[in-house]
C-alpha cells in the first residue's frame, strides 16, 4: 500500500471522527442556545437548511442517542429466508421454439398485461424497439400463449445474444432450450 501504513490511515480517520464529533456537539449547543433565545425550530430549519429531523435531534440530544442506538441494532443483512426478486418471479418459458410464430415486421401494440409503460407500440423494423419488445415479452409473459403470440423463433435466436435480460430468466430459457445458449457462445 505504498508509502502509507494502515496505522497512518486509521489515525486520519480517528482525527476526522474526533473533530466531527466535537463540531457536532458545538453546533447542537449553539442551536439549543438560539432555541432558548426564542428561535422556533422551523426558523432554525429555514435559516440553516438542516432537515426537521436534524433540528429535532440537535434540540433534544436524547432523541439522537435513541435514534443512533436503534440504527446500530438494525441488521444491514436481509432476513435469513430472503430470496432476490429474480428468484421469486415466475418467468414463463416456452417448451420449444417451433411454436413461436409472432410478428416479424410492422408495428405492434402489446396488451397492457405485458406492457403498461405507455409506450406499448413497437416498430419491429427498428432494431432497438424490436429488442425492447422481446425483452418486455420475455420478462412479463404470464402464459406460454403470450410467448407464442408475440415472439418469433428466428428473431429470438438472432436477438438472444444481445438481449439484456435478468440472469435467472436467461438461465431458465437456456436450460429449457440449449440452442439459445449456443447462440451466445457463437456470438462471442
Amino acid at each position: 500500500m505504498g508509502r502509507f501504513s494502515e496505522d497512518e490511515l486509521q489515525a486520519v480517520v480517528s482525527r476526522y471522527e474526533a473533530t466531527r464529533a466535537q463540531a457536532l456537539t458545538e453546533r447542537d449547543e449553539q442551536l439549543r442556545a438560539f432555541h432558548a433565545a426564542g428561535w422556533r425550530p422551523v426558523d432554525l430549519q429555514r435559516v440553516t437548511g438542516y432537515s426537521r429531523e436534524t433540528i429535532r435531534q440537535a434540540l433534544r440530544p436524547e432523541i439522537r442517542r435513541a435514534t443512533n442506538l436503534s440504527r446500530r441494532r438494525t441488521s444491514p443483512q436481509p432476513p435469513a429466508d430472503y430470496r432476490p426478486y429474480g428468484d421469486r418471479k415466475p418467468y414463463v418459458v416456452a417448451e420449444t421454439l417451433t411454436e413461436l410464430h409472432g410478428p416479424t415486421d410492422g408495428t405492434v401494440t402489446l396488451p397492457r398485461h405485458l406492457d403498461w409503460s405507455g409506450r406499448a407500440e413497437y416498430d419491429l423494423n427498428r432494431p432497438a424497439r424490436l429488442a425492447s419488445m422481446y425483452k418486455v415479452v420475455l420478462t412479463e409473459a404470464s402464459t406460454v400463449e403470450d410467448l407464442h403470440t408475440w415472439l418469433d423463433a428466428h428473431l429470438l435466436r438472432r436477438l438472444w445474444p444481445t438481449l439484456w435480460l435478468p440472469p435467472q430468466l436467461r438461465q431458465r430459457w437456456e436450460e429449457a432450450i440449449p440452442e439459445l445458449a449456443a447462440t451466445r457462445s457463437e456470438a462471442a
